[in-house]
């Protein structure tokens, strides 16, 4: 999932755990916990593209990884604060400028998603994101820099524990994704992927975020808060399994469109799309070519009318199966790809599971996941590429009009 859901998530831990001994630091470093996974980005500083492609969502997202790191993070958190330096003046002013600054960034990456999706910056996002930061910086002011900090009384064990339950919960829920993620390293590379929710879904973090914020204002021994806290995690349960029930019945779905053209499938996925958990498509895996069709739960009939035929092109790499990228791809991807010939005399590889910026497979412009291959020294080499891969406002508004059942 995004960085902001697996935030909220951690927090809504945090505070589970250890919200009515340290109040809203529960909530700070059950943040922090949810987005320690996540740091394997970093590989990409040291690493070509494309193993840090394989190397994300890896042994930082492992169960292994939930078990044993939490001991090492509630210990280094359990000294912190036995060190006392978080109750001086020059510490606070530092971290309520840091927290502040990285407010700030999650503002901007809020409100830039919809202008990059439909060249226009939604308003009562920007008011809405402004006014949460606003008040988040008065509500650190106020009851963190001017005020006179509590002695932290959690124990070791107790900041392992907050660690545990916030760090593990980071990959379940990334495997809900299409993405896929690697659960059991470093003992296999196994891709966990349950495909039933998007990597970008309001309906489940929008009303578990709002739950969470108005849980951090009230008193941390109060009833209400941890009630809050709880609705929030109930919400986004519920709607998680939710998105199970709509994976079921697409399925049947796409299995009677498969039936009624006649097509024998080696096997097939099925997946939300970007943003929803209303429009899925679905992909099917023939001997010389895969079949996508999509459906949305706004159609008139519950029925895929066709599918698009994608020809799988893997005879364009003949001879550079084996190549390093090749494999990687073909791993990452878990054979769902497709390669075509560029305009430019390229190859193209493209990941299907992500499908089509358009809701069509024709041009090289199209795939939302793609790959430049090109030769060097014999050996086929990936670079992924972003052109093509912004929406402008027709082609938003299409996609917003497929969902609610129109399929002009």
């Amino acid at each position: 999932m995004d960085s902001l859901t697996q935030i909220t998530l951690g927090a809504a831990m945090g505070e589970a755990v250890l919200g009515k001994k340290v109040g809203n630091r529960a909530m700070l470093w059950g943040a922090i916990g949810g987005t320690i996974p996540d740091l394997d980005v970093f590989a990409n500083l040291f690493m070509d593209e494309i193993d840090a492609l394989a190397f994300h969502r890896s042994i930082t997202h492992s169960l292994l990884f939930a078990v044993v790191a939490p001991f090492v993070f509630g210990w280094l958190t359990h000294r912190f604060y036995q060190s006392g330096i978080y109750r001086k003046g020059k510490y606070k002013a530092t971290a309520m400028t840091v927290w502040l600054l990285l407010l700030a960034a999650i503002v901007f990456a809020i409100n830039v998603i919809p202008w990059q999706v439909s060249g226009k910056v939604s308003r009562p996002t920007l008011l809405i994101s402004v006014a949460v930061l606003a008040g988040t910086g008065w509500l650190l002011w106020r009851r963190y820099y001017r005020a006179e900090l509590m002695e932290v009384s959690a124990t070791a064990t107790d900041w392992a524990w907050l660690f545990f339950w916030s760090i593990f919960t980071h990959p379940l829920l990334d495997s809900c994704t299409p993405y896929g993620t690697q659960l059991f390293q470093p003992f296999s590379d196994y891709q966990v992927a349950f495909n039933n929710i998007s990597v970008v879904d309001p309906l489940y973090t929008v009303p578990f975020m709002l739950c969470l914020v108005v849980a951090a204002w009230l008193p941390r021994k109060s009833r209400k808060r941890a009630m809050w806290n709880w609705l929030g995690i109930g919400i986004s349960s519920a709607w998680l399994l939710f998105t199970f029930w709509h994976k079921y019945q697409v399925n049947q779905l796409f299995e009677q469109a498969l039936q009624r053209e006649g097509i024998v499938a080696q096997r097939y996925m099925t997946a939300p799309t970007i943003l929803n958990n209303w429009l899925w498509q679905g992909l099917a895996e023939g001997d010389t070519a895969y079949y996508q069709g999509d459906y949305s739960f706004f159609d008139p009939e519950p029925v895929i009318p066709e599918l698009v035929v994608i020809p799988k092109g893997h005879h364009l790499l003949a001879g550079h199966e084996n190549d390093h990228d090749i494999r990687t791809l073909r791993w990452f991807s878990k054979g769902y790809f497709n390669v075509i010939r560029r305009q430019d005399g390229r190859l193209q590889l493209n990941d299907l599971r992500f499908g089509s910026l358009n809701r069509s497979f024709d041009s090289e412009r199209d795939y939302v996941f793609h790959f430049v291959l090109e030769e060097v020294d014999g050996e086929l080499r990936a670079r992924q590429t972003r052109e093509g891969n912004d929406i402008d406002g027709k082609a938003f508004e299409k996609f917003m009009r497929r969902i609610k059942g129109h399929r002009d």
